[in-house]
This record gives C-alpha cells, sequence and structure tokens, in this order.
C-alpha cells in the first residue's frame, strides 16, 4: 500500500500504526492548504521578512534564502517555518495581488486568461454550438477592438473571411429568424456581391464589383431608355404625349410601353432625360416644345424646353433633362408641343430616358 495519494499526497494511515490522529492530522492540514487554493502572490522570488501564519505563495523565479531551489512551488508558512508543495498539471490558484486565475500546466504557472487553446473542436457561447456552424454565439452585442499601441499593438485590426477557390463562397450571410435576408462577399465567383431576398429562396443583386477592374454595377437599378417607332403627330398648340412605345432596355420593368410613361418602383429621387426630333407638316415655322410631366397632370420643375423656328426636318432636335423626386408609383410622361402650326416628333430619333440615383 502507498505511504501517500497520488494527486495531493495527503497521507495515508497505516495498518497498525500508532499515533493515527497524526497522520490524519497531517492530511487535513495538507487539505487546508490546498483546496480552493489562493495566493498572497506568484511573482516574488523572496519571502516576506515578517509572514504571518498560514499565509501561502507560490514562489517566483530565481528563489531565495528560505525559498531557494523551490521556484513555483506552493509555500505555505506555518508553525514558524516555510513548508513547500510540488504543483502537479492542473492545479488552480487565485492570486490575490494580481485578481488573476492561474493554472499549471504541467511545467509552469500560466494566468487563464493568456492560456492558449488550441484545436477545439467545437465552441459555444451561451448555447450550444449547431452542427454545421462549430463556432456558435448567442447574444446581443459583440466588440472586435483594434489591440492599441500603447498595449503593445500596432492600433489596427483587420480580420479575414478566406476561401479555397474562386467558385466557393466567403462572405456574410445576414438572417431573420434563421432565413436568409442578405448576402454580403464574395459568392461563387471572385467579384463582391451584396444581394437581397425576401425568402432567402431568389435573391435580388443589389450591387456587384467587378473584381478585376473595379468597376462597379448596379444590376436591379431602375433604368430604361425607351423609343417610339412611328412619328407622332401633333396638332399646332396642344400639349400631347408622345407615345414612348418601344424600350431599348429596361431594368426592374419599370417603363410601361403600353401606357407611354415611367412608372416608379421604389420612392426616390430620379433623372431623365427627352430627345425630340422635329418633323415638319405644314411648316418649319413652328415653335418646338417638349415637358416631363408627373402623374399625368404636374409639370417637373426644370423639364420644359422650347426652341424657334426655321428647323430642319429630321433634324432639329430639342432636348430637356432633370432631376424629380417620385414616390413608388408615381408616373412619369413626356409631352410634346409645337407652337403656330402642326407636325410630327420623329420616328426612331425620339426617345425618353432616366434612372434612379438615389
Amino acid at each position: 500500500m502507498a505511504d501517500t495519494s497520488s494527486s495531493l499526497s495527503l497521507p495515508f494511515i497505516q495498518p497498525n500504526q500508532a499515533q493515527k490522529h497524526v497522520t490524519h492530522n497531517e492530511a487535513l492540514r495538507i487539505l487546508d492548504v490546498l483546496t480552493q487554493l489562493s495566493v498572497l502572490a506568484d511573482d516574488q522570488p523572496t519571502p516576506p521578512v515578517s509572514p504571518t501564519e498560514g499565509e501561502r505563495y507560490i514562489v517566483g523565479d530565481n528563489g531565495t534564502d528560505a525559498w531557494l531551489g523551490h521556484d513555483g512551488d506552493v509555500a505555505l508558512f506555518e508553525n514558524g517555518l516555510w513548508q513547500f508543495f510540488a504543483p502537479k498539471g492542473g492545479w488552480r490558484a487565485y492570486v490575490l495581488n494580481r485578481e488573476t486565475l492561474i493554472v499549471h500546466d504541467g511545467t509552469d504557472w500560466i494566468d487563464l486568461d493568456s492560456a492558449e487553446l488550441q484545436e477545439i473542436e467545437a465552441f459555444g457561447l451561451g448555447m450550444i454550438s449547431l452542427p454545421a456552424t462549430p463556432f456558435s454565439a448567442k447574444l446581443n452585442a459583440a466588440l472586435w477592438t483594434a489591440l492599441y499601441q500603447a498595449d503593445g499593438g500596432d492600433g489596427s485590426l483587420i480580420s479575414t473571411v478566406n476561401k479555397e477557390t474562386s467558385a466557393d463562397d466567403a462572405g456574410f450571410i445576414f438572417q431573420q429568424d434563421f432565413a436568409t435576408r442578405a448576402l454580403f462577399g464574395l459568392f461563387g465567383s471572385d467579384n463582391l456581391r451584396l444581394a437581397t431576398s425576401a425568402d432567402g429562396l431568389a435573391f435580388h443583386d443589389g450591387l456587384i464589383v467587378d473584381a478585376a477592374t473595379g468597376v462597379v454595377d448596379q444590376p436591379n437599378l431602375p433604368r430604361f431608355k425607351g423609343v417610339t417607332n412611328f412619328d407622332n403627330y401633333l396638332p399646332a398648340d396642344t400639349w400631347t404625349k408622345i407615345a414612348i412605345n418601344l424600350t431599348e432596355f429596361n431594368d426592374q420593368n419599370a417603363f410601361d410601353s403600353a401606357n407611354n410613361h415611367f412608372v416608379a418602383p421604389a420612392p426616390g429621387s430620379y433623372v431623365f432625360g427627352a430627345s425630340l426630333t422635329f418633323k415638319q407638316n405644314a411648316s418649319d415655322q413652328a415653335r418646338i416644345g417638349a415637358r416631363l410631366v408627373r402623374n399625368g397632370v404636374e409639370v417637373v420643375s426644370g423639364s420644359v424646353g422650347e426652341i424657334t423656328g426655321p428647323h430642319v426636318s429630321d433634324q432639329t432636335v430639342l432636348n430637356v433633362q432633370t432631376m424629380v423626386m417620385l414616390s413608388a408609383g408615381d408616373t412619369l410622361e413626356l409631352q410634346g408641343h409645337l407652337r403656330g402650326f402642326d407636325g410630327y416628333f420623329s420616328a426612331t430619333q425620339t426617345s425618353l430616358w432616366g434612372y434612379k440615383v438615389g
């Protein structure tokens, strides 16, 4: 039978031992020293000049005097003498003067707040980690901050999200009750992508930055260019809606060719422009006018233009351009005017265009 326990070296009472209370009391004394272990300090090599009965220390490096040769040991002052206990891996102690919890790794004492955690397969903060996300956290706020120069850092903070191949994904997914609502990052290519979804299934790209050129594209930006494929006849002195009945491009299907007007898919500021080419009927002396009209009745400020004759048929062009604030569902149309004489605005050379800017 061993004389002491394997972990704390508590003495065992032996068969037929006399004065068993001595051995029992010694075991209790060691338990009293090492259980719920706290020490006054762990960074001094020299014993205090006037220690108090029961004080405990962890001997610092290069111990001197009564602590010579006991670096890292737990030192107890009892009955006027220093007694020492050699630590084993896993022992923990609270250091009162530094307000720090330390642990012995089998070789040295290390601060728990500086201990390295390596090759951890799963980590859950406030929750059990999910199978597909070995690192999982459930909390209301998180902060990453740079290590300041005064604290030994360089003042910068860089986070890296890496992927293996161009076809893989590296980015951030934003969800509502675990249903995806937005993506930001490199998804399926090396182009930077920002996309949204109302159902987590269909995604709409709001922003794509080409990796090779840095060119920014907004694939779903409301924008269009419409033209007329026939000569629009205008009676004299009458504001007339121009039939813009074909589109060269029409993102978001915002231009309604059937009704010859633009319909704002979202509120915001829009830029519009129009080009009207005069075609003579009775006279080349008509004054050519143009304007943009919101919701069929409201003339958009800054959009009215006019030029006087004489004109060259199929060559004289009036251009107007302006910015306007629209609410979702507002319409915008192009109207033309010929003062004094009737005439036409020429097919294929008369157009209306626009796009959202903010």
